[in-house]
């Protein structure tokens, strides 16, 4: 296994620089893996696939404005912070981009508190600690961290959240789920189809390609996440019952497995907090997720690896040509599949 294997030529006019309105009028693919057959429909039309009993597990981590400029102090040189995990009221960890930010540096943050590089974590990672807290002016100061293929501003800072976004904490959209509109959870709530949430905080892997020849020496970051013994209880509930637990995107997959494999073998799933450095790849063996919802990756991505393992390879790089050939749109605000 190589990582070129992961590989695909994706021109840029597939990926999509804004996001559709309505959120759910997005293309959808959706692959039934037993009989062998795709389906080219829209999100809206997700009921038609779902039975009664199924239940989809959401991410419902809330990205916050993580992205600061500022100016190193004195020289005025111009910085830009990526804040991706906090360590204590102060202090962020943090991807810098500016010269010269050693330990020691003291940073102007625009419209902000001053600050200090606390430490050097290694490549462009830095510990930032602040004069002050800052969590209750980011929305003030921050700016919406959208990934750098995209290119056009956002119309409204809510397109990159999901509806159902609850808990702050995430560097980016978890993307599969911002198809779903309220409307759209209700029609099928009152389809009989069940709903459960989970929570991960995407951090710094979303931002970093995996560049090693073979994906095994790839050293994917860690993130946080939880799953509430409320949301296990559901999932035990639904596998008894005979029904589907539909991930909603790569996160809430990552979450679910690494709860499973935290799990005594053989037993229900329980409750778990943490950090998880599960990284998925084909030949790994999946637990708890039986069906998945997931947007189109970048090329040679731990997120192209993931939906690997759980299709194949050769199945899931066919399929995306297919979706060029179908004019499906790309990346973070383009169009889903789903694989049951």
């Amino acid at each position: 296994m190589k990582t070129s294997d992961f590989d695909y030529d994706l021109p840029p006019e597939y990926i999509a620089q804004i996001p559709l309105e309505p959120r759910d009028s997005s293309r959808l693919m959706v692959i039934d893996r037993g009989i062998n057959k795709i389906a080219h429909c829209h999100f809206r039309d997700l009921g038609e696939f779902l039975q009664p009993g199924d239940l989809l597990v959401l991410n419902e981590t809330r990205v916050i404005p993580a992205r600061l400029f500022g100016k190193k102090i004195p020289t005025g040189g111009r910085i830009e912070l990526l804040l991706l995990r906090q360590k204590d009221p102060q202090t962020w960890e943090s991807l810098v981009g500016g010269k010269g930010l050693t330990p020691g540096k003291r940073l102007q943050i625009e419209n902000g508190p001053e600050g200090v590089i606390f430490a050097d974590l290694g490549g462009a990672l830095r510990a930032v600690k602040f004069d002050e807290p800052i969590d209750s002016i980011l929305d003030q100061i921050g700016h919406m961290p959208l990934p750098p293929y995209i290119h056009e501003p956002l119309s409204a800072r809510d397109r990159y959240q999901t509806v159902y976004a609850q808990e702050p904490g995430s560097a980016a959209a978890p993307t599969a789920g911002l198809h779903f509109t309220l409307s759209l959870i209700e029609r099928l709530k009152v389809g009989k189809v069940n709903f459960a949430s989970v929570t991960l905080h995407v951090g710094l892997d979303t931002f970093a390609p995996v560049n090693e020849d073979d994906p095994l020496d790839h050293v994917i970051h860690t993130e946080w996440c939880q799953l509430t013994s409320e949301t296990a209880d559901l999932i035990n509930q639904t596998k008894e019952a005979g029904g589907r637990v539909i991930a909603v995107g790569t996160t809430s997959v990552r979450t679910l497995e690494t709860a499973g494999n935290a799990s005594d073998s053989g037993q229900n799933l329980k409750q778990f907090e943490g950090k998880t450095e599960l990284y998925i790849l084909p030949g790994y063996q999946f637990r708890v997720v039986d069906a998945m919802i997931t947007n189109f990756h970048l090329p040679k991505s731990t997120l192209v690896m993931l939906v690997s393992a759980f299709w194949g390879r050769e199945k899931l790089l066919d399929a995306y040509e297919l979706a060029k050939k179908e004019g499906y749109r790309f990346y973070s605000f383009g169009d889903a599949m789903m694989i049951l």
